[in-house]
Protein backbone atom coordinates (compact mmCIF):
# COMPACT_ATOMS: atom_id res chain seq x y z
CA UNK A 1 0.00 0.00 0.00
CA UNK A 2 1.12 3.39 -0.93
CA UNK A 3 2.11 6.02 1.85
CA UNK A 4 -0.72 8.27 2.31
CA UNK A 5 0.10 11.61 1.02
CA UNK A 6 0.07 14.45 4.29
CA UNK A 7 -0.95 17.55 3.13
CA UNK A 8 1.85 20.20 3.68
CA UNK A 9 1.15 21.15 7.52
CA UNK A 10 2.37 19.66 10.80
CA UNK A 11 0.37 18.23 13.48
CA UNK A 12 -1.10 20.62 15.85
CA UNK A 13 1.13 18.70 18.03
CA UNK A 14 4.59 20.48 16.35
CA UNK A 15 4.37 24.12 16.55
CA UNK A 16 2.77 26.82 19.50
CA UNK A 17 -0.24 28.18 18.86
CA UNK A 18 0.32 31.65 17.01
CA UNK A 19 3.25 29.95 15.19
CA UNK A 20 2.52 29.63 11.49
CA UNK A 21 3.05 25.42 11.25
CA UNK A 22 3.69 25.75 7.52
CA UNK A 23 6.62 27.84 8.09
CA UNK A 24 7.85 25.45 10.84
CA UNK A 25 7.15 22.16 8.75
CA UNK A 26 9.14 23.23 6.04
CA UNK A 27 12.20 24.57 8.03
CA UNK A 28 12.20 21.12 10.27
CA UNK A 29 12.36 18.98 6.49
CA UNK A 30 14.77 21.52 5.28
CA UNK A 31 16.70 20.86 8.16
CA UNK A 32 16.02 17.05 8.23
CA UNK A 33 17.65 17.36 4.53
CA UNK A 34 20.57 19.66 4.89
CA UNK A 35 21.90 17.40 8.19
CA UNK A 36 21.15 14.35 5.80
CA UNK A 37 23.69 16.36 3.44
CA UNK A 38 26.04 16.67 6.16
CA UNK A 39 26.21 12.98 7.60
CA UNK A 40 26.18 12.23 3.87
CA UNK A 41 29.00 14.20 3.05
CA UNK A 42 30.99 12.71 5.53
CA UNK A 43 30.35 9.39 4.90
CA UNK A 44 31.44 9.82 1.51
CA UNK A 45 34.91 10.97 2.82
CA UNK A 46 35.18 7.90 4.65
CA UNK A 47 34.14 6.10 1.74
CA UNK A 48 31.37 4.05 3.63
CA UNK A 49 29.18 2.14 0.81
CA UNK A 50 25.83 2.84 -0.22
CA UNK A 51 24.21 1.50 2.90
CA UNK A 52 26.54 2.95 4.72
CA UNK A 53 26.34 7.03 3.21
CA UNK A 54 22.25 6.48 3.54
CA UNK A 55 22.07 5.76 7.24
CA UNK A 56 24.87 7.59 8.10
CA UNK A 57 22.68 10.36 6.41
CA UNK A 58 19.45 9.18 8.15
CA UNK A 59 21.15 8.97 11.40
CA UNK A 60 22.98 12.34 11.54
CA UNK A 61 19.06 13.99 10.25
CA UNK A 62 16.93 12.79 12.59
CA UNK A 63 19.73 12.23 15.80
CA UNK A 64 18.51 15.58 17.04
CA UNK A 65 14.91 15.70 16.50
CA UNK A 66 14.47 12.32 18.40
CA UNK A 67 16.84 13.37 20.84
CA UNK A 68 14.23 16.19 21.61
CA UNK A 69 11.16 14.19 21.59
CA UNK A 70 11.90 11.82 23.79
CA UNK A 71 13.59 14.29 26.74
CA UNK A 72 10.33 16.43 25.82
CA UNK A 73 7.93 12.83 26.55
CA UNK A 74 6.35 12.71 22.91
CA UNK A 75 6.58 10.19 20.34
CA UNK A 76 9.43 11.24 17.98
CA UNK A 77 7.65 13.45 14.70
CA UNK A 78 9.94 10.96 12.42
CA UNK A 79 7.94 8.11 13.56
CA UNK A 80 4.49 9.66 12.58
CA UNK A 81 5.49 11.68 9.62
CA UNK A 82 7.07 9.47 6.94
CA UNK A 83 8.42 12.96 5.04
CA UNK A 84 11.27 13.05 7.70
CA UNK A 85 12.11 9.62 6.65
CA UNK A 86 12.37 10.53 2.99
CA UNK A 87 14.16 13.95 3.50
CA UNK A 88 16.93 12.56 5.33
CA UNK A 89 16.93 8.78 2.59
CA UNK A 90 17.14 11.33 -0.56
CA UNK A 91 20.22 13.44 1.02
CA UNK A 92 22.12 10.52 2.17
CA UNK A 93 21.33 9.20 -2.30
CA UNK A 94 22.15 12.95 -3.40
CA UNK A 95 25.73 12.41 -1.57
CA UNK A 96 26.35 8.93 -2.61
CA UNK A 97 25.44 10.19 -6.28
CA UNK A 98 26.62 13.55 -6.24
CA UNK A 99 29.26 13.48 -3.70
CA UNK A 100 31.95 14.60 -5.46
CA UNK A 101 30.02 17.60 -7.14
CA UNK A 102 28.74 19.04 -3.55
CA UNK A 103 32.82 18.02 -2.23
CA UNK A 104 34.35 20.92 -4.52
CA UNK A 105 32.37 23.71 -2.49
CA UNK A 106 34.68 24.47 -0.07
CA UNK A 107 34.27 22.96 3.44
CA UNK A 108 31.13 21.71 2.55
CA UNK A 109 30.07 19.59 5.09
CA UNK A 110 30.89 22.34 7.20
CA UNK A 111 28.53 24.68 5.42
CA UNK A 112 25.79 22.01 5.57
CA UNK A 113 26.05 21.26 9.15
CA UNK A 114 26.05 25.20 10.29
CA UNK A 115 22.51 25.74 8.01
CA UNK A 116 21.51 22.47 9.68
CA UNK A 117 22.68 23.37 12.79
CA UNK A 118 20.47 26.81 12.88
CA UNK A 119 17.11 25.28 11.15
CA UNK A 120 17.31 22.58 14.06
CA UNK A 121 17.67 24.77 16.91
CA UNK A 122 14.85 27.04 15.88
CA UNK A 123 12.38 24.30 15.15
CA UNK A 124 13.46 22.37 18.21
CA UNK A 125 13.16 25.36 20.72
CA UNK A 126 9.72 25.84 19.13
CA UNK A 127 8.53 22.39 19.88
CA UNK A 128 9.64 22.89 23.60
CA UNK A 129 7.51 25.70 23.68
CA UNK A 130 4.33 24.07 22.31
CA UNK A 131 4.86 21.80 25.05
CA UNK A 132 4.71 24.31 27.89
CA UNK A 133 8.75 23.98 28.77
CA UNK A 134 10.12 27.63 29.90
CA UNK A 135 12.10 29.91 28.41
CA UNK A 136 15.59 28.14 29.46
CA UNK A 137 14.37 24.60 28.65
CA UNK A 138 13.50 26.04 25.14
CA UNK A 139 16.81 27.15 24.60
CA UNK A 140 18.04 23.78 26.03
CA UNK A 141 16.18 21.68 23.74
CA UNK A 142 16.48 23.95 20.84
CA UNK A 143 20.53 23.26 21.62
CA UNK A 144 20.02 19.93 21.63
CA UNK A 145 18.09 19.34 19.07
CA UNK A 146 20.77 21.39 17.05
CA UNK A 147 23.80 19.98 18.11
CA UNK A 148 22.88 16.17 18.47
CA UNK A 149 23.43 15.35 15.07
CA UNK A 150 26.90 16.35 14.34
CA UNK A 151 27.71 14.81 17.95
CA UNK A 152 26.43 11.50 16.56
CA UNK A 153 28.20 11.66 13.08
CA UNK A 154 31.08 12.49 14.82
CA UNK A 155 31.01 9.85 17.28
CA UNK A 156 30.01 7.04 14.51
CA UNK A 157 33.10 8.03 12.10
CA UNK A 158 35.61 7.53 15.53
CA UNK A 159 35.97 11.49 15.53
CA UNK A 160 35.47 13.91 19.12
CA UNK A 161 32.40 15.30 18.49
CA UNK A 162 32.85 18.87 17.26
CA UNK A 163 30.53 20.62 19.89
CA UNK A 164 33.08 19.55 22.63
CA UNK A 165 36.15 20.86 20.52
CA UNK A 166 35.03 23.88 18.83
CA UNK A 167 33.48 26.86 21.02
CA UNK A 168 31.36 28.13 18.71
CA UNK A 169 29.31 25.23 17.43
CA UNK A 170 27.09 24.94 20.96
CA UNK A 171 26.71 28.76 21.15
CA UNK A 172 25.29 30.08 17.89
CA UNK A 173 22.36 27.18 18.44
CA UNK A 174 21.98 28.69 21.97
CA UNK A 175 21.77 32.26 20.38
CA UNK A 176 19.78 31.16 17.59
CA UNK A 177 17.18 29.35 19.93
CA UNK A 178 16.95 32.45 22.43
CA UNK A 179 15.65 35.01 19.57
CA UNK A 180 13.07 32.83 19.11
CA UNK A 181 12.17 31.84 22.49
CA UNK A 182 12.54 36.00 23.74
CA UNK A 183 9.71 36.65 20.99
CA UNK A 184 7.37 34.05 22.30
CA UNK A 185 7.79 35.52 25.71
CA UNK A 186 7.04 39.10 24.41
CA UNK A 187 3.85 37.81 22.59
CA UNK A 188 5.41 38.20 18.89
CA UNK A 189 4.25 35.06 16.63
CA UNK A 190 5.67 36.78 13.87
CA UNK A 191 7.20 34.41 10.98
CA UNK A 192 10.16 36.74 10.66
CA UNK A 193 11.21 35.14 14.36
CA UNK A 194 11.62 31.75 13.23
CA UNK A 195 14.18 33.12 10.30
CA UNK A 196 15.98 35.78 12.01
CA UNK A 197 16.75 32.77 14.95
CA UNK A 198 17.93 30.67 12.42
CA UNK A 199 20.15 33.28 10.28
CA UNK A 200 21.96 34.40 13.88
CA UNK A 201 22.66 30.87 14.66
CA UNK A 202 24.27 30.41 11.02
CA UNK A 203 25.95 33.71 10.43
CA UNK A 204 27.77 33.03 14.06
CA UNK A 205 28.91 29.56 13.28
CA UNK A 206 30.35 30.45 10.12
CA UNK A 207 32.09 33.45 11.35
CA UNK A 208 33.39 31.32 14.22
CA UNK A 209 34.59 28.54 11.33
CA UNK A 210 36.27 31.37 9.18
CA UNK A 211 38.01 33.50 12.01
CA UNK A 212 38.61 30.13 14.16
CA UNK A 213 37.28 31.97 17.10
CA UNK A 214 36.68 29.24 20.12
CA UNK A 215 35.61 29.33 23.46
CA UNK A 216 38.92 29.42 26.36
CA UNK A 217 40.44 25.52 26.05
CA UNK A 218 41.53 23.46 28.40
CA UNK A 219 45.08 23.68 29.73
CA UNK A 220 47.12 20.62 30.89
CA UNK A 221 50.75 20.22 32.80
CA UNK A 222 50.80 17.78 29.96
CA UNK A 223 49.60 19.68 27.13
Amino acid sequence: MLPRVLPLRSSVMDVPPGFNPTLILVLNLAGTFVFGISGGLAAVRARLDLLGVVVLATVVALAGGVTRDLLIGTPPATVRDWRYLAAAGVAGLVCFFAGSALERFERSVMLFDAVGLSLFAVTGATKALQFGLGPAQAVLLGTVTGVGGGMLRDLLLGEIPTVLREGLYAVPAMLGAAVLVIAQEAGSTSPVFPVLGAAVCMVVRLLGLKYGLTLPIARSEKG
